[in-house]
């Protein structure tokens, strides 16, 4: 076991939070939710909601609090940044001025640095064995749940591939989730569930509240899976995934699985091919996270949740846009761990332009600097452990603290003539990306050998998708920007053509 997991998750009782503990009964009530339709979600208190079903009537559904994760939590997040863009800023600037600045600057990127090496040199967890056939009678239920709205260019493709994996079918459910959609998305979907009896369909109202994570949470109660799978309208799948994905839940002490995401329409152009680059990035960062002990991380697209996990730390947070990334830390939190599985993968659309690359990564980085507001206490107790907390610090200096540190760090530079201080961390980041890319594509490729025409190609991909990478210090303006106006909760989805080239 690493040094960040824990001999047994049931110890939660100790974490000292000034929480009251969960009564027994309270919580077999909360978990058998297949009986009495609750959906577990993070309001304050037990709450009363009208939600709309497949017919005009509506049910009362009682979402119950998490016990570990309060409403207070998601409150008074502008404060907060506003609070950490003036420390950040100010002091930057205040570096800037004392003689022993860079020496600060310097002693942090050397940690940073053995923390580095550490991780680049450590070898990934060897592959599980797929289900064999043999123990076909043991092979756990599995419900899968794809949230859709206006998706009818991309759903049935979606529905297919996972309504033919090679699982058996009565150990599986697809439950598609109509999100008020105004295309086809509810025709495609009633005509499919004539094809396939694992198919579900779950239509929600004009009024339905909670965007994406609203959605799963509703349909949660329906489903009765050991193991709950998530999926976007967009993805496909290899018949073995199933197969693929129960294994790694071996230990009990894994909470959830990610699957390597891969781009199917990689050949598109500049923007996908780079975010073909950037995926086998975060899959090489992954395993190597995830070798050292360190937080394995949920993309929201093929992963994969113990139920057990999901229900003890509340479900999805209702109080977000990035459930995924949110869902991440409060598995770690609870003391769960999250593993990765590298193959099969499961494909989705990249996006084909700047603007909607823009707008995705908008919300990617709003949602993932918000958990950082919302968990922070939690995080500095250590609730994680030592080796959790300090590879979630090194992230986040890479992915906010560097682009929120950019702006006041040039200006000081310019003023004072000198070299910006943040340069060595900036190095050393510029260093993770490029060699993380150039190795997770030859992962990815299973590129084995050493052929000079294939390394080159892979070396000049990862150069350019390196520069394209740096997108991500328009991180620095969301942290501005939240600090000063707030944003209302809404689910703003990638527009998907259905043209990706599946093979």
């Amino acid at each position: 076991m690493q040094e960040s997991s824990w001999q047994e998750n049931d110890d939660r009782r100790d974490l000292n939070l000034d929480i009251p503990d969960v009564a027994p009964e309270q919580h077999k009530s909360l978990t058998s939710s297949s009986q009495v339709g609750r959906i577990f979600a993070t309001p304050s208190d037990d709450r009363e909601f009208n939600l709309d079903t497949k017919g005009d009537e509506t049910v009362a559904v009682k979402l119950p609090s998490s016990a570990s994760f309060p409403q207070k939590l998601y409150q008074g997040r502008r404060g907060k940044a506003a609070v950490v863009l003036t420390a950040i800023w100010g002091g930057t600037i205040t570096l800037h001025l004392v003689s022993w600045g860079p020496w600060v600057v310097w002693g942090l990127t050397g940690l940073l640095w053995m923390q580095a090496f550490r991780f680049l040199f450590a070898s990934p967890k060897p592959a599980m064995l797929p289900l064999s056939e043999s123990n076909q009678a043991d092979w756990p239920y599995v419900s899968l749940l794809v949230a859709a709205k206006n998706e009818e260019a991309v759903i049935a493709r979606l529905v297919e591939s996972i309504c033919n994996l090679d699982y058996p079918i009565d150990c599986y459910e697809l439950w598609a989730i109509d999100d008020n959609s105004t295309d086809g998305t509810a025709l495609v979907l009633e005509q499919l569930t004539k094809q396939y009896p694992q198919l579900k369909v779950w239509s929600r109202g004009a009024n339905a509240s909670g965007g994406k994570s609203g959605a799963l949470n509703q349909v949660l109660p329906q489903t009765r899976g050991e193991f709950v799978g998530i999926f976007d309208a967009d993805a496909t799948v290899t018949p073995d995934l199933l197969r693929s994905v129960v294994p790694v839940f071996s230990s009990n002490q894994v909470g959830a699985v990610q699957v390597r995401k891969s781009i199917a329409n990689a050949p598109v152009n500049f923007w996908t091919r780079s975010q073909e680059a950037e995926m086998a990035l975060d899959s090489f960062f992954q395993q190597q996270r995830i070798a050292i002990g360190g937080v394995g991380e949920l993309r929201g697209n093929g992963q994969f949740m113990r139920r057990t996990a999901l229900e003890s730390c509340g479900g999805w947070n209702e109080e977000t846009i990035t459930d995924d990334l949110d869902l991440t830390l409060r598995l770690h939190l609870d003391r769960w761990d999250i593993e990765f599985l590298a193959f099969p993968a499961v494909s989705e659309e990249g996006v084909t332009n700047a603007k909607a690359l823009w707008h995705q990564r908008n919300r990617w980085a709003e949602g993932g600097y918000q958990r950082y507001l919302d968990y922070w206490q939690l995080i500095v107790r250590n609730r994680m452990g030592i080796g959790k907390t300090w590879d979630l610090f090194g992230f986040w200096v890479s992915q906010y603290f560097l682009p929120t540190v950019a702006l006041p760090d040039c200006l000081m530079s310019i003023v004072l003539r000198r070299m910006p201080l943040a340069s060595p961390l900036t190095f050393l980041t510029i260093t993770l990306s490029l060699v993380g890319m150039f190795v997770g594509l030859r992962r990815t490729r299973k590129e084995t050998k050493f052929d000079v025409k294939r390394v080159f190609s892979t070396l000049m991909q990862s150069l350019s998708s390196t520069v394209y990478m740096l997108h991500w210090l328009l991180v620095g303006a969301v942290t501005a920007r939240i600090s000063v106006r707030p944003k209302q909760l809404k689910w703003v989805k990638t527009v998907h053509q259905g043209t990706a080239n599946i093979k």
